[in-house]
Formats: structure tokens, C-alpha cells, sequence
């Protein structure tokens, strides 16, 4: 069993101690045994051996059952987010959304700087259960919030951040893409950020390093304690990239939430899919679902989205997250169909709810606010009993 399985489990205990569950050896369950069940059970879930971090058999009978339980209080909103991405068989009828560097768009224009301070307390404001932030590293070794290898287009400042000092880096200031306007605030360090988020929000790291400063990322995490808030990615679509990912897990010493990344680019059959389940048992997979401007917008999306993978994804308890951007590159990872048709052309159900429609649980957009109003329209909500 991967090593990262034991860490979840443990990681689970402490962020739902507080929150009315129910801790005994190697399980975690609450009063009611189980959380609410899904609406949707799986057929093929009967008999199956699922290594990872709940494999329980009353936990996956109730999660078969037509009736939901209660799921217990909760002290916050953030330990209530975590239940839900642990639990993801048990709130498929709520989709979350993730904050793409925070919440820098409003109607198709930017309106912040992105990776700010600011774009992370709009994203609290508005509702997302995520914010997505970018690592960097300066020439002196500290962490800083930054998407680029250089500082020329977010910052008052030129050259690449790995060879400026964090003094150096925070002589800049940010400014907001498209305008120009330059803003009263700096990058921000690594620890600021988890400041930022502490009981407010979860956020996932996007590293631009390489994979192993997860390591040092999630250490610091640690020491602030908000680790249990901090999701973790790499590619597994290749042995090379599951090799990588579970050696960075193995040198975590505690428990980590980590999603594996699979781009449909690097996958032709199911095998890399697979095992990327068996060997992670993720609470999330992000999934890639290359387009070609000019080319037909995807019908099906992908193999990461095919009847079998959903299965695969029920059977794991595992959310299947879409990424539904606007610029270059980022805006031809959803199939075509995303944030520029849904806003811009106001052509919602074609950019975000076709998504839902074929299962997608987990949407990191840049266009937060306007996609928690759609899908609270289409009921693929809930609230929040801490709200």
C-alpha cells in the first residue's frame, strides 16, 4: 500500500477531530457511520477491494444506501470544506470551485493583480472553497507567490526571481495585467499566504520548481499549522511522473493532501489512469483535456471523463476536477469549453455545464464568482452549515 495512504488517514483524523466524528484506529467515520450517501451508487462497487484511505466496509455500504445521513456539525466552514474533498462520493451534488491565483477576473476583465493578498481575500469573500497559487523561489531560498520565472509582467521589476534576493523581489510592486496600474502591495512570501488562508479557505500550491520542493513547501505548512488546509499536485500520467510524486510523498514525514495531475496528452488507455488511482487513492484528480483552436469542441470529454473513468473515480471516492481558464495555453486545457465561451458569450451550459453534466466535481476557473452563481442556479450547490 503507497505510503501516502496512512498520512491521508492520519491528516483526516486532525483536521476532523473537532468536527463531531467519531476517531478509532485506522478509520475515519463519523456518528453516523458514514457521511450522506450518494444519490448516484455504483452498481460495479459491490465486492470491490479499493486500497486507500477508506476502505471500510459499513462506510462503503452506507455510501450505497438511497437515503443520505446527516453529516456532523462543524466548528467552521473550512473543516466542513475538507469533509467534502475527503468525502467526495457523499457531495457529488455540490460542485467546488477553486479560485485561479486567486480572484483577480470579474466579466471577462482583471480586475486585481493576480497572487495578491487582495485576489486571496476576494476569493474568501465570494464564496470558493479553493484558491490556486503559484511557488517560486528567490536566489536567497524563500518561497514567494509568483506564476512566472521572471518579474516582468506582474511587477513594477524585470529579471528572474531565482536570482533576486527576497529584499530585492520586494522592492516591487505588483501591478494589475492589462492596465498597467501599479498597486500598494508586494509578492507575497509563502507564509504570508498561508497566513492569508488560515481557517478561511484551502489552497493548492501550483510549484514551478521542481517537484521535490513540495517538500519544503509542505514543511512550512506544517509549522504554521495549516497544513491540514494545503492540497499538493504533480503530473502521474507517465511511471517517470508517478515515480517522482510518490518519492516527494515519501519524503513528507506526515500526512499531506495530494492530487495527482493527469493530462490526456500523455495518456492513450486507461493503464496510467489506473494507476494513478490504485497507487494514490486521491481525494481529487486534476484532469487536462487538450484542445486545438479552430477544432471541434470536445463532445465527451476525454478519457479522463469516459463511463469507465467516472467509475473508477466513484469507486475511489474521488472528485474529478476540470480547469475552466482563460489565457493562452491555460484556455485550451478544458476541451474548449470554459470560462471565454461561458462569460464573454454568455454561453454557460456550453462552458461550465456541460462539465457538470459528465461528472466534474471540482472547478478551478477565473471566473469564480460568476460560476458559484451559475451553478447555485442549476442547484449544483449546497450550503454551508457554518455559513
Amino acid at each position: 500500500m503507497p505510503r501516502h495512504t496512512p498520512r491521508m488517514k492520519s491528516l483526516v483524523w486532525t483536521a476532523l477531530a473537532g468536527a463531531g466524528m467519531l476517531i478509532l484506529p485506522g478509520i475515519v467515520a463519523s456518528h453516523a457511520v458514514a457521511a450522506h450517501a450518494s444519490s448516484n451508487p455504483d452498481p460495479d462497487n459491490e465486492g470491490m477491494d479499493v486500497p486507500g484511505r477508506r476502505q471500510i466496509d459499513a462506510e462503503r455500504v452506507s455510501k450505497r444506501h438511497d437515503k443520505p445521513v446527516d453529516p456532523p456539525v462543524f466548528d467552521s466552514r473550512v473543516d466542513e470544506i475538507i469533509y467534502r474533498l475527503v468525502h467526495a462520493n457523499a457531495n457529488r451534488d455540490h460542485v467546488m470551485v477553486v479560485a485561479h491565483r486567486g480572484s483577480w477576473w470579474k466579466d471577462g476583465k482583471i480586475v486585481l493583480a493576480e497572487n495578491s493578498m487582495s485576489a486571496i481575500d476576494r476569493a474568501v469573500d465570494i464564496g470558493a472553497e479553493m484558491v490556486e497559487l503559484d511557488v517560486q523561489k528567490t536566489s536567497d531560498g524563500v518561497y514567494v507567490i509568483l506564476h512566472d520565472t521572471t518579474l516582468d509582467r506582474t511587477t513594477t521589476c524585470t529579471g528572474p526571481v531565482a536570482d533576486q534576493t527576497l529584499a530585492e523581489v520586494r522592492n516591487c510592486n505588483l501591478v494589475v495585467e492589462g492596465t498597467g496600474e501599479e498597486i500598494a502591495e508586494v509578492v507575497p512570501t509563502l507564509e504570508e499566504a498561508y497566513e492569508a488562508i488560515r481557517g478561511r479557505i484551502l489552497m493548492n500550491v501550483d510549484i514551478k520548481l521542481g517537484v521535490e520542493e513540495l517538500v519544503g513547501v509542505m514543511e512550512i505548512a506544517r509549522d504554521m499549522g495549516v497544513d491540514h488546509q494545503v492540497v499538493i499536485k504533480n503530473r502521474t500520467g507517465t511511471p517517470e511522473q508517478v515515480e517522482a510524486a510518490q518519492a516527494t510523498l515519501d519524503a513528507i514525514d506526515f500526512p499531506v493532501l495530494f492530487m495527482p495531475l493527469i493530462d490526456d496528452r500523455d495518456v492513450t488507455d486507461f493503464g496510467p489512469i489506473k494507476t494513478t488511482y490504485k497507487q494514490f487513492a486521491p481525494e481529487a484528480i486534476e484532469v487536462l483535456n487538450r484542445w486545438v483552436p479552430g477544432t471541434r469542441i470536445t463532445q465527451d470529454g476525454g478519457i479522463n471523463f469516459s463511463k469507465w473513468a467516472r467509475r473508477l473515480a466513484y469507486r475511489y471516492d474521488t472528485h474529478l476536477w476540470i480547469n475552466t481558464l482563460f489565457q493562452g495555453s491555460n484556455a485550451r486545457i478544458s476541451g474548449g469549453r470554459g470560462d471565454p465561451i461561458a462569460v464573454p458569450a454568455g454561453l454557460t451550459q456550453e462552458g461550465w455545464g456541460f462539465w457538470v453534466d459528465v461528472g466534474a466535481t471540482i472547478f478551478q476557473s477565473d471566473e469564480p464568482e460568476a460560476l458559484i452563481e451559475y451553478l447555485e442556479s442549476r442547484g449544483a450547490r449546497r450550503p454551508y452549515r457554518a455559513e
